[in-house]
C-alpha cells in the first residue's frame, strides 16, 4: 500500500485502482485521463513507478499498462473526431463569431502536411497529448498509423514518467511539480494564441468596417449630380435628331447632270 503521501482526492482513487487491479488499474487511469485531459497522467504515471520499486508490480507491466491506456483513451478520442466528420465542423464553425472556413482549410491543409509528426509529438506535450487525437479523427488518418504513432510517442513519455517515479521512490511526487510547471507553461501559450487569434480577428473587422463607412458617400459627393448629368445627356437629343433625318428622306432627291431647257410652245405656235 502506497503511503507518501498520504493517499486522498485523485492519487487515493488510483491507489485504490491498482490496489484493486494491480497495473491494468493504471492503464485504466491511464485511458481515463486521455479522455479527460484535467486528470493529472503526470501524477498517475511516476505514482505507477512508486508502486513498481515498492514490489507492487512489475516495472515492464506499468509501462506497457500505461501506455495500452494511452492508446484506448486516443482511440476513443480519435472515434469522436470521426463520427464529427468534416461537414459537421465545418457547419458549427460556420456558425461561430470570428471564427470562419478559411481558418479550417488552412488547418486542414496543415494537417495534411505535417499530421503524422503533429500526433507522435503531441502525445509528449501536456494538454496537446488528449486534444491531437480529434482532429486526426475528423481528418480519417489512418487508423492503423494513428495507433502506431500514439502508441510511440505514448511510450516515450510513459517510459520517462514511470522510470523517474521507479527511482524517485518515496519522492515521486517531486515529479508532479516540475510537471506541473510545464503544464502551465503549455496552458498560458495556449491561452495567449487563443486570445491573440482573437484580437488579430476584432481588429480586422474593426478595419473593414471603418472601411465600410468612409466608402459611403457623403451629401457634397459629386456621384448625386449624376442625374442631372444624365439629364443633360446628349442621348436624349436622339430622337429629334431622328425625326430630321426622317423628314430628310421624303425629299425627292436631286439629280445631278445638264438641265434641259422646258419646251414651252408660245401662242402663236
Amino acid at each position: 500500500m502506497i503511503s507518501s503521501p498520504p493517499p486522498d482526492g485523485i492519487v487515493g482513487w488510483v491507489v485504490a485502482l491498482m490496489d484493486a487491479l494491480g497495473a491494468p488499474g493504471v492503464g485504466l487511469a491511464i485511458a481515463l485521463e486521455n479522455v479527460f485531459p484535467p486528470l493529472p497522467s503526470e501524477v498517475f504515471l511516476p505514482l505507477a513507478g512508486f508502486a513498481a520499486a515498492r514490489g507492487e508490480m512489475s516495472l515492464v507491466a506499468a509501462i506497457i499498462w500505461t501506455t495500452l491506456g494511452s492508446l484506448v483513451g486516443a482511440l476513443v478520442l480519435y472515434g469522436i473526431g470521426a463520427a464529427l466528420g468534416r461537414a459537421r465542423l465545418r457547419a458549427i464553425v460556420d456558425r461561430m463569431p470570428l471564427v470562419n472556413l478559411r481558418d479550417v482549410d488552412r488547418a486542414e491543409e496543415w494537417f495534411a502536411r505535417h499530421g503524422a509528426k503533429a500526433v507522435f509529438l503531441g502525445r509528449m506535450v501536456p494538454l496537446v497529448r488528449s486534444l491531437i487525437s480529434v482532429p486526426a479523427g475528423v481528418e480519417r488518418m489512418h487508423p492503423a498509423l494513428f495507433a502506431a504513432l500514439t502508441a510511440a510517442g505514448s511510450l516515450i513519455w510513459n517510459t520517462a514518467f514511470v522510470l523517474a517515479g521507479y527511482t524517485l521512490g518515496e519522492n515521486w511526487h517531486v515529479v508532479e511539480s516540475y510537471a506541473g510547471i510545464a503544464s502551465k507553461v503549455v496552458l498560458v501559450a495556449v491561452v495567449l494564441a487563443v486570445v491573440v487569434f482573437f484580437a488579430k480577428r476584432l481588429s480586422r473587422r474593426g478595419q473593414q468596417r471603418g472601411r465600410q463607412e468612409t466608402s459611403v458617400p457623403s451629401d457634397d459627393s459629386p456621384t448625386e449630380q449624376f442625374p442631372a448629368v444624365l439629364q443633360a445627356a446628349p442621348t436624349e437629343r436622339i430622337p429629334a435628331v431622328r425625326g430630321a433625318v426622317s423628314a430628310t428622306e421624303r425629299i425627292p432627291p436631286v439629280h445631278s447632270g445638264p438641265v434641259r431647257p422646258s419646251m414651252r410652245r408660245g401662242p402663236h405656235q
